[in-house]
């Protein structure tokens, strides 16, 4: 069996891909399928299957299955096609509405779509078995017999109804030939297929960019022409700013009509990039669900002699004599042609390119700069969140310290990598941002959380002290992960349990005399504390002044839990107290909880615990008679109350 030699496939982003693993002697062929899929999570059964090699951990299958499958993901089962049968059956819509659902054996030999195959399963389903060295098994007719599913046209084309495909499939699979007219668009996809083509045809396909017309549409027999629209249009917009979104998305909708164009012929919006921000345009991208493109004043100044309204007042604005005809005839390039020059309402503009052959958005000028920063976490993939995978999968760029990218595993592989040094930090954040300023998708990577004495803070404090406009045009995003505090708290117990505080004790960048008033006032507050950053190779001394100022104000014997290594291998978990505490025992990878006066050390059976009680005690003995209800898997509900 081969594995994966070039980047992930691209997946769809509002398809999220969930690959289902329920055997560790399965899991090499999941964990395959998951590197060869941007945007997929690992989802492992945590009895069976390592929890540290999956992003999901879950206990009950078919529960999990059912909650995937009904938050729309695309799930590929590495297991018995029947276990998805039987937990999938009874959530079924129809055709259009399921997600595809692939079952793999655990060989990862055979790929079979069981569900969506024409909702783009069996295409899923191809691409895998290529790329992974497998074969995929189709079994939907119009796939085995005529080489292509006409209700699954290539990327970026679109049905104009999709209610005419099933009797013209019908037919041709009972020995019907087909007319195939072609108004604009390549469509090779399906002259080359194994259609039968008769110009008297009784099944007509129209390739079209033209919207169709219910008094002259060409019918054949009894059967409804099936039509495709190519994505041959190119929606170039202008606007104020913060125009409402409404009139942009009204001027486009009127636009097309009016040139009898269909909207699901729009390949893309596009527009100027002092426009990438702009809600209106990404409104309008959303609505048409394409992608919003842009380009610099000069690319667009460059079409300044095809331009039919030229403005030496837009000129003077953006650098570029029109920014809707600009940005649409960039988008068609030198063969396409404005088909619809500009249109204007009170705030915006807008103007029609057609290409001669099928646009690529992602080769047409530049999508909006993302900036995803993203917490991983202690690192394992069992405690990093689905979200900030799949934001790690989506990126072209990964920038971070080296030894976290060493954590991401094969979810980075294909990405184009870029570390410095531990301190960098500032350096770090300037690159993503100037990446990201480029139109690149960029995933900034921290330990713990990305908001918490980490790089979310240097980002916005970049932001706040250089306001550049090529950084406030990016989209950013900050993804959660696991803190330090909240990792060494969960393994040994519940330390943070009532009221907690953080403080850093590096004075690289605080203070001392600030991080001492700091500790004084949570020595007297009695909080528990979790210490972060506790010694450094030339910083030693600042731990001890804390455990001596805390004593002054909590018992000798508080406990102070030391996490070391926290949710890796060489994990390494110490409780001492606090006046045995020594700076010897702590390293930079340690983190610290020092437990308030009520915090309470514990041993029962063979583990020990530290816990800070919330004074669940001071309610009394009726708590403890509260009716307690439970269901059973028939649904009844049973009520107990201890006495």
């Amino acid at each position: 069996m081969s594995t994966p030699t070039t980047s992930p496939l691209p997946t769809d982003p509002i398809a999220p891909i969930a690959v289902i693993c329920l055997t560790q002697r399965a899991l090499p062929t999941a964990k395959r399928i998951a590197s060869a899929l941007q945007g997929a999570s690992l989802h492992g059964l945590r009895t069976r299957v390592s929890t540290r090699d999956v992003d999901v951990a879950f206990d009950d299958t078919i529960a999990h299955l059912q909650q995937t499958f009904a938050a729309d993901h695309v799930i590929i089962g590495v297991c018995a096609s029947g276990i998805l049968i039987r937990a999938l059956a009874p959530l079924l819509a129809g055709k259009w509405q399921d997600a595809a659902v692939i079952a793999v054996d655990e060989a990862g030999e055979t790929f079979i779509p069981l569900l969506g195959g024409h909702h783009g399963g069996n295409k899923l389903a191809r691409d895998l078995a290529e790329r992974l060295g497998a074969r995929a098994a189709i079994t939907t007719p119009g796939d085995a017999a005529l080489g292509l599913a006409l209700d699954e046209p290539p990327a970026g084309w679109k049905l104009d109804d999709k209610a005419a495909v099933k009797p013209a499939t019908a037919a041709l699979l009972a020995g019907a030939s087909a007319k195939i007219t072609i108004d604009a668009g390549s469509a090779a996809w399906l002259t080359n297929s194994a259609i039968p083509r008769d110009d008297n045809g009784t099944v007509a396909l129209h390739i079209t960019p033209y919207a169709p017309k219910a008094d002259i549409a060409e019918h054949s027999g009894d059967l409804a022409p099936v039509t495709f629209h190519p994505p041959v249009l190119a929606l170039g917009v202008g606007c104020e700013r913060n125009c409402d979104p409404e009139e942009l998305i009204s001027l486009a909708e009127k636009t097309l009509a009016d040139a009898g164009l269909s909207a699901k012929a729009v390949a893309c919006v596009t527009s100027i990039d002092l426009k990438a921000d702009e809600p209106a345009v990404h409104a309008l991208a959303a609505h048409l669900a394409v992608p919003a493109r842009f380009f610099t004043a000069d690319e667009l100044e460059a079409q300044a002699p095809r331009l039919q309204n030229p403005s030496d007042i837009v000129f003077a604005e953006t650098g570029c004599h029109g920014v809707a005809e600009g940005a649409a005839l960039a988008t068609v390039g030198a063969d396409g042609s404005l088909v619809v020059a500009k249109q204007k309402s009170k705030r915006a503009t807008c103007a029609i390119g057609q290409s001669r052959a099928d646009i690529a958005p992602a080769r047409t000028g530049r999508g909006q700069g993302k900036l995803s920063i993203v917490g991983i976490g202690p690192g394992q993939a069992s405690w990093r969140s689905p979200e900030a995978s799949q934001l790690i999968a989506r990126a072209s760029d990964i920038v971070g310290y080296q030894m976290y990218l060493d954590l991401l595993g094969d979810l980075i592989t294909g990405k184009k990598l870029h570390h410095s040094d531990l301190g960098a930090e500032e350096a770090r954040a300037r690159h993503a941002l100037e990446l990201a300023a480029q139109g690149r998708d960029v995933a900034l990577i921290g330990s713990g959380d990305a908001g918490i004495y980490a790089l979310a803070t240097l980002v916005f404090e970049l932001l706040d002290r250089e306001n550049k406009a090529a950084w406030n045009r990016v989209a950013i995003q900050v993804s959660p992960g696991i803190s330090a505090l909240q990792a060494a708290a969960s393994c040994i117990g519940a330390p943070l349990g009532h009221d907690f505080c953080a403080i850093s004790l590096s004075d690289l960048l605080t203070p001392r005399d600030d991080i001492l008033r700091r500790i004084a006032a949570a020595a007297a507050g009695d909080f528990v504390i979790a210490f972060y950053n506790p010694v450094s190779k030339r910083r030693r001394d600042l731990l001890a002044t804390a455990r001596d100022m805390l004593l002054g104000n909590r018992p000798a014997d508080t406990p102070v839990v030391l996490g070391r290594q926290l949710g890796r291998p060489d994990q390494e978990i110490t409780v001492v107290p606090l006046s045995k505490l020594e700076v010897d025992m702590v390293d930079m990878l340690t983190t610290v909880l020092v437990g308030s006066s009520n915090s309470k050390h514990i041993k029962r059976g063979m583990k020990e615990w530290v816990y800070t009680p919330r004074g669940y005690a001071k309610k009394g003995a009726d708590a403890a008679k509260a009716p307690v209800h439970s269901s059973t898997p028939s649904g009844k509900t049973a009520t107990t109350t201890k006495d």
